[in-house]
């Protein structure tokens, strides 16, 4: 109502009310397809190269692997001929042999680096960053430069280990060219060059604790093993697990090692340390390009992915009961 005079009322007039119209629902789903397709987009140069260089390689030495390849190229189906031929060849046992126990050794590098690092963990120490460095720095270098310089290193005659060991009046052995120490030579060559990755990984893990958990076992008394013991080793298992992982599968894969200190062709004919420093990688080398037989050279790299995938696989069921039960 609207009053226009004292006394006087004048109607409004009433609007009609209009129903609201359909409102105009969101498609979420359009959206949720432009960013897919801008994910897709995005990594669809690297799941290229992936699949060009990886992925396709695999496939076709897995094909391979069936085959036979004659001297001028060319290939025949053959079947599981490789295989069979590969359980049974005593040099490709003795190949995996030596890289099993290659792969052990590398493992025992780790504690190693568990105890560098906490040293280097201790918080009145200084220049860290000098001492990561300098661990580090093999990591970096060259892998054919870092095994010339071992191989002079290492040998028997005018070698500085050998010098080293005169001087306190021992007469070293000739480390690469005698059975005896040849894979023990060249274990010590690969713990030392992981070992500053190892320590940086490690040394990580570390300085993520936090500090009260120290602070509350020094007030019930805990001395630095015990807590090393009973907080870091516990809270360490991811990394260790991890850096566990990728050394045995780049243990297994040794090969730069034994073709530059072992030698290669007629050298490692000639040295009759070779065949307990042989690797399967190696092997696989030898049989690729030296025998030119690539369909049992595939067979030989299928079988080693084989088993890095089953080890692989059984490190990480151990690590699951490791957290399940610990």
């Amino acid at each position: 109502m609207v009053l226009t005079e004292p006394g006087a009322v004048r109607a409004e007039p009433v609007v009609p009310s209009v129903p609201p119209g359909p409102t105009r629902r969101r498609r979420p789903w359009r959206n949720q397809r432009s960013e897919a397709l801008w994910a897709y987009l995005l990594i669809a140069p690297t799941g290229l190269g992936l699949a060009v260089f990886y992925l396709w390689p695999v496939l076709q030495t897995a094909y391979f692997s069936f085959s036979e390849w004659g001297p001028f190229g060319g290939h025949e189906w053959i079947g599981l001929d490789n295989y069979r031929t590969l359980v049974r060849d005593p040099e490709a046992l003795r190949a995996l042999g030596n890289t099993t126990l290659y792969t052990a050794l590398g493992l025992a590098g780790i504690p190693v680096a568990i105890v560098f690092a906490a040293l280097l963990n201790r918080r009145r120490l200084r220049a860290v960053s000098v001492y990561r460095m300098l661990f580090f720095l093999p990591m970096v270098t060259m892998p054919v430069a870092v095994a010339m310089v071992w191989r002079w290193l290492y040998n028997g005659e005018y070698g500085l280990v050998n010098h080293v060991l005169s001087v306190v009046g021992i007469d070293g052995p000739h480390w690469i060219a005698e059975p005896a120490t040849a894979l023990y030579a060249l274990a010590a060559v690969g713990i030392w060059t992981t070992l500053g990755y190892n320590l940086v990984i490690f040394l990580a893990g570390m300085q993520s604790i936090p500090r009260e958990y120290y602070e509350a076992a020094s007030i019930d008394g805990a001395g630095p093993l015990v807590q090393f013991r009973r907080i870091t080793l516990p809270l360490l298992s991811p990394s260790i697990f991890f850096v566990s992982v990728l050394s045995v599968i780049g243990s297994l894969q040794l090969f730069d090692l034994v073709y530059v200190i072992g030698g290669s062709g007629q050298s490692a004919r000639n040295n009759p340390a070779y065949p307990r420093i042989q690797t399967v990688v190696a092997l696989f080398y030898e049989k690729a390009f030296s025998s030119n037989d690539r369909g049992y050279a595939a067979a030989i790299v299928m079988g080693l992915l084989l088993l890095i995938v089953a080890l692989t696989a059984v490190q990480f069921r151990l690590q699951r009961r490791w957290v399940h039960y610990g």
